[in-house]
């Protein structure tokens, strides 16, 4: 798929790349594969490439960078990533274990009509895609959650969620990497280290990974 590409500044020292209006799931596959050709080479000046649904933002340098200068190369590269194969070895598998015992179960179960045991076999069945990271570092935004366990996140968010929690919201799931407040209905945990600010990278997911939930009990 081709898009056509634009470049805005953000700020002095960020460049956005649109790649489109509207999301889809192709779309973001491409964006993917854009971020991670872009990390492969290695572009002089650029600090930091954070993939969206829509768009990849480079950071860059700016002292020793223009705006004009890298927003050509970045553009150049971004159309040559949409005529050549993606960089897959990049493209890492993740398996997390998970023990279904959350404090939300018994009223996902109440409103899904779902026993706790269909619910674990429906989350652990899937193959999920890593959408983006956001919300806090190491939050990775997973889909495409069963149509079944689809639901509206709470009404009333928690002032404390525990990291390790499995949760789920709308068409999402998500493993909460820190203690933080939240919103999304928790279905188990899993002592996965979700993320390590003294590991390299610090964020164990990054956009454009699968994973997978395996049950343990």
């Amino acid at each position: 798929m081709r898009t056509q590409l634009r470049a805005h500044p953000l700020g002095d020292s960020a460049i956005t790349i649109a790649f489109g209006a509207e999301r889809s799931p192709e779309l973001l596959r491409q964006i993917h594969s854009t971020a991670r050709a872009l990390e492969a080479a290695k572009i002089p000046h650029v600090e930091d490439i954070v993939p969206a649904y829509l768009a990849v933002t480079v950071f860059y340098d700016s002292l020793h960078a223009s705006y004009e200068e890298m927003a050509s190369i970045l553009l150049e590269r971004c159309d040559r990533s949409q005529q050549s194969a993606s960089p897959e070895s990049l493209v890492k598998d993740h398996r997390i274990p998970v023990r279904y015992d959350g404090v939300d179960l018994e009223w996902v179960c109440s409103s899904t009509g779902l026993s706790t045991e269909e619910i674990a076999a429906r989350h652990s069945a899937r193959i999920y895609t890593v959408d983006l990271l956001g919300f806090v570092p190491g939050f990775a935004y997973l889909s495409e959650l069963d149509v079944s366990l689809q639901l509206p996140r709470r009404a009333q968010p928690r002032p404390r969620v525990a990291r390790g929690s499995v949760a789920i919201a709308a068409a999402q799931t998500a493993v909460y990497p820190l203690d933080t407040p939240g919103g999304w209905h928790i279905i188990g945990s899993t002592a996965t280290v979700m993320f390590d600010p003294t590991r390299d990278p610090p964020a164990l997911l990054s956009p454009g990974d699968r994973v997978s939930f395996e049950r343990v009990k």
